[in-house]
Parts: C-alpha cells; structure tokens; sequence
C-alpha cells in the first residue's frame, strides 16, 4: 500500500508499505476514503516532537471496513466509518473515568503501534469500542470533509469549549484560529454561547468564523489585544475561555481575558507552555483539558453534520491528490492553508 513515510524533519514522502494485518482479535482494518494533515502533524514536521525516522505519519482518517477480526462483534466489512486520532479500550480505569488518552492499552494512531492515517490502509484496535458506524454508508462527497473533521479537529474544539464550561448566554473567548479555534467557535455556538470572540489575523478564517458564529473578532495581539476585549466586556472578561493552540503567547492571553472564577479549557499540544499559577490563585480561574476524548463527542456531532446543523469540512481549504499530500504539509506550516487534505 501506499502511505506517507516520515524520514526526517522537512522529508516526508508517499511510498510503499505492506498492507497492515489484523493482530489481535479485536482489531479491524479499514481502508482510507479519506485524510488530512493536522496541525499537530506539523510539530512533527519541524523536528520539535520526537518521532521514529522512517515511520508511517498521520492520524485523521475515515474508511470504509475491509478486515474484522474474530471478536469484533458490532463492526463489519463494508461499515463505513469514523476512527477516532486516539484508540482507546474502553474499560480500563481511565477509560470508564473519560480520559481516553489516557488508556492503558491505548495508542494515537500513526504511532508504530497502530500505523498511519495518511495511507490507503489502517489498522484499528479495539475496533468495536472505536469506530463510529455512519448510519446509511457513505453519505457522499459533500460530506466527506465534515466527516473528516470528526477524527480529531472537530471534536478536540467541542472538548475545549466544554472543558472552558461554556453554557448559554456566555461571553467566550477562543485564541487560536485554526481548525481547532475555529471548530471551539462552532462548538460555542451550539452550546448557546452568546457573544463568541475569535482572535484571528487572517482575513480568510475570520470571515470563516463569523460563518460558523463569532459576534466579534479580534485581530490584535498581546496586551492590545487584551485591552481590546476587556473594553469589549467593560472589564469583566470572558466567562469561558479556549487556548487552542498550545504556545506560551497564546496561554498568556487566554488568561489576562478569563473573568476571575472562570476557566480556560486548552487542548493545543503544549510546547514552551507555563501554566501562571499565581493568576490562577489571584482570580480563582482553573484550568481544564488535554488530550481531547473525540469519540466521546462524535455520536453527537455525527447527527449534526449529516442534519446540516454544522460544517467543519469547510475549513479543509486546500484538497490534493494523495500522492502530493506532503504538499499539504508545507501549505499549513507557511499559514497558507488551514487544512489540507486527500481522497482516496
């Protein structure tokens, strides 16, 4: 099969493999449909996440089931399917308490473990307890994005905005105007948010914003971009706040936004993050989130995708053929595209 390899920081390429096979009895194999490159992927591709040189990269994908093994009781070949970034048990302790990437016998997919997203092929553990089953099949082309975005993006963003406690009527800040940022708007409004302010620069994903819901955007940055909402709050701050990008700058200003007693959910991998204990302490604002349990979320966020209540594949701007995916990598490393992605 075809997959894309990880050679070294900036060498990426799509090459052979051999096909995946089923290992345990519980696992599935599924064959792609569909792929993306996530922004995580990118921490990857700057060499500033530790990754095995030679090895399968990638772990947002949907499929079609093509192998099941002996024990899987609730998946068939045929299903067509949602597979969540992370693979989980789903009776381990930390499984039954939520944290799912948490599991003791779990692993993210395009790990070694498990092997690639951005293939033709994937092998999928504890796939009864994993894939979510798309009533009907493939519900066809104009889906395909929306569906895509439940692996990961889409449900780490409705994670974050529930981890912040957004409720209705809530004012609620979102730093971050990637995929992730942009599915906590969406996120935000379906939990009844009422004025939801997105931080953004980019001309393109702030009008995508007002699309999926923001009230108000931000362009600012730092103490500007501070000033500017706690004017637009008349001081009192944001009753829900979303960090979803993982860097320090980011992490500081959802803080100096945050209303004292509030919290600010944050799911973005950290990388130079301190959390500021003493703003914490001072204004009573806690902390919540992490690696995002999507598949908690994707049953609720599949009924709205296929009823046309939300459409997160519409920040999926840049589609290539999968032989030119690595493409996609460059394109979201330069800011020149929010998300790429693949048929198969």
């Amino acid at each position: 099969m075809r997959a894309v390899r990880f050679n070294k920081p900036f060498d990426l390429e799509v090459t052979d493999f051999p096909d995946p096979q089923l290992v345990a009895s519980t696992d599935a194999i599924v064959r792609v449909t569909a792929t993306c490159v996530c922004g995580s992927d990118l921490w990857s591709l700057r060499g500033e996440n530790t990754r095995e040189h030679g090895t399968q990269i990638g772990h947002e994908f949907i499929g079609e089931v093509a192998e099941v093994g002996s024990d899987v009781r609730h998946i068939k070949p045929g299903d067509f399917v949602i597979v969540p970034f992370f693979l989980s048990c789903g009776v381990c302790p930390h499984c039954r308490a939520g944290a799912l990437g948490a599991c003791q016998s779990g692993a993210i997919v395009g790990s070694p473990a498990v092997g690639g997203g951005q293939a033709e092929l994937c092998r999928v553990t504890f796939a009864d307890n994993n894939l979510t089953v798309v009533p009907g099949g493939d519900p066809g082309a104009d889906k395909t994005a929306d569906l895509l975005a439940l692996t990961d993006v889409m449900g780490t963003g409705y994670f974050c905005a529930v981890s912040a406690g957004v409720t209705a009527g809530d004012t609620v800040a979102i730093i971050g105007d990637g995929a992730v940022g942009l599915s906590g708007v969406i996120a935000a409004k379906m939990l009844g948010a009422e004025r939801i302010v997105a931080f953004s620069r980019n001309p393109e994903r702030q009008a995508l914003a007002r699309e999926f819901g923001a009230t108000h955007i931000i362009a600012s940055r730092g103490e500007a971009a501070k000033d500017e909402f706690m004017d637009l709050t008349d001081g009192i701050g944001a009753d829900a706040t979303l960090e979803c990008v993982g860097l320090g700058p980011a992490m500081e200003t959802a803080f100096q936004v945050a209303r004292p007693g509030s919290t600010v959910g944050f799911v973005g991998v950290p990388h130079g993050v301190a959390a500021p204990m003493e703003i914490m302490f001072r204004k009573n604002i806690s902390l919540a989130g992490g690696i995002a349990p999507t598949l908690t979320y994707t049953p609720l966020l599949l009924e709205a995708v296929l009823d046309g209540h939300i459409h997160p594949g519409k920040y999926f701007d840049l589609e290539l053929p999968f032989e030119r995916i690595v493409e996609g990598y460059t394109a979201m490393n330069e800011r020149t595209a929010t998300k790429a992605w693949a048929r198969l």
